[in-house]
């Protein structure tokens, strides 16, 4: 389960970063990739790879004209040995982002074997809900297929149980992929890391750019995914603002892309400032690129970017109301864990009214009402509570609530659900402005 409070935010999702240091001589650089996982030692010289922000910049393919020179890869380190350097400049508010990770960045394990992580090492990523991906130095690890049958090289588990069972699958077997074919990839260790929700997602990038003669900054709305796609498809969308290498970067400049990459108003400062930090660890390291893919937009209150959650948060400031907290129990949970939710969220006294919004697929609408029913029984609630359940035996949810002799109001609609949320939060604010103590009878 996962909870967060607070205002809008941004931070990196999935530590994708790209690092090329260069030696002073020119003739050989180390690079270190985040996003794809893989970082390189290039000889300046050799020409059969190119970068993707290279590619979106020039060459026959690119939004450029001109020559832009391909380099070889000849050694390559993991996401879990990049992760280190990208937290330098990742900025993102820990108590702002709700998370158990530093920086901005996913609270990570790295695992040779399914039993080596222990339970405190899961802990330390601050939730049940992670993502379990194969370091396979491939692309395409998402779609790709394990021998032994296991669909997919980055995968979503709701526990330390399930993570270890899929890293069982995953560790010592052979990931096929588009760039793999049929020669296939060991895999040999897993990262696995919390789960984000990113509501939007963007591209930045930081590049050597012959044609600029200097480092350019490259950013689009259009994040997390192929940004060659997006350079291809939709030109308009990639914005691109060269540095003096010799003055180095300014923040109007920054403020600048943040704005065209469609940042909201009260974050572009932030934006800012992430991307003149980013620019400093470019220069540090004397990089030829770093690539963040994809830089994100936290929610205001949580981070959510599931359909259902972010339309729960919208319809209710729609109507008026202010989220305090957004939490998550995951696919797999249990009557007791939907409890311990309850427990968590109502630690903050400023919460005055509850909504539950489910929509069972995985998650089982009776359990979800079995664990409101022992929470509110449990735990003596006093605030009021709004219910709305669709999916998974939904009726048999609606019997275990009708027949409960505790105070919990069932809605259909969500937008019903979400007005009576927000105008039953009124009253016990009002009520606890002028000292009065209010219970809740049904029907109300």
């Amino acid at each position: 389960m996962k909870a967060a409070l607070g205002k809008a935010d941004f931070a990196v999702h999935h530590a994708c970063a790209l690092i090329t240091p260069l030696t002073k001589r020119g003739d050989m650089a180390t690079s270190l990739i985040c996003s794809r996982l893989t970082a390189s030692l290039r000889h300046s010289g050799a020409r059969n790879t190119i970068s993707s922000a290279s590619k979106v910049l020039g060459g026959p393919a690119g939004l450029f004209g001109g020559h832009v020179s391909q380099q070889q890869r000849s050694l390559s380190l993991h996401e879990y040995m990049s992760i280190g350097s990208a937290s330098e400049s990742c900025t993102a508010r820990r108590a702002r982002m709700g998370s158990a990770s530093e920086g901005g960045l996913p609270a990570s394990l790295q695992m040779r074997s399914p039993s080596a992580g222990t339970k405190s090492q899961f802990s330390l990523c601050g939730t049940k809900d992670l993502v379990v991906k194969a370091q396979v130095l491939a692309g395409g690890r998402g779609k790709g297929t394990f021998e032994g049958g296991l669909k997919g090289g980055v995968r979503i588990v709701y526990s330390p149980e399930e993570a270890r069972d899929i890293s069982s699958q995953m560790i010592g077997r052979k990931l096929y992929t588009k760039q793999t074919g049929e020669a296939g990839r060991i895999c040999n260790q897993v990262f696995i890391c919390e789960r984000r929700y990113p509501r939007r997602e963007y591209y930045f990038a930081i590049t050597m750019e012959r044609s600029y003669q200097g480092p350019v900054l490259i950013g689009s709305s259009q994040g997390g995914v192929n940004i060659e796609d997006v350079a291809a498809e939709s030109p308009e969308a990639i914005v691109k603002e060269p540095i003096d290498i010799v003055e180095g970067i300014k923040m109007e400049q920054a403020v600048r892309v943040a704005k065209e990459m469609g940042f909201p108003a009260a974050l572009v400062n932030e934006a800012a400032e992430n991307m003149v930090k980013l620019y400093n660890l470019f220069i540090k390291y004397d990089a030829s690129m770093v690539e963040i893919n994809p830089m994100v937009e936290d929610a205001s209150g949580i981070v959510n970017g599931a359909g259902l959650a972010m339309a729960t948060m919208d319809i209710i400031k729609l109507h008026g109301g202010t989220p305090a907290n957004f939490l998550d129990v995951g696919g797999g949970a249990t009557a007791h864990q939907v409890t311990e939710a309850f427990k968590l969220i109502t630690s903050d006294r400023k919460v005055q009214a509850i909504l539950v919004n489910i929509f069972g697929g995985i998650m089982r609408c009776d359990v979800i009402a079995q664990g409101i029913i022992m929470a509110v029984r449990d735990l003596d609630l006093k605030i009021p509570i709004v219910v709305r359940l669709q999916g998974t035996r939904v009726d048999d949810a609606k019997a275990l609530i009708a027949a409960s002799p505790l105070k919990i109001l069932a809605c259909d609609d969500l937008d019903e659900a979400a007005k009576m949320v927000v105008k039953l939060s009124e009253i016990v604010s009002l009520a606890k402005e002028a000292q009065v103590d209010i219970t809740f009878q049904l029907p109300i």
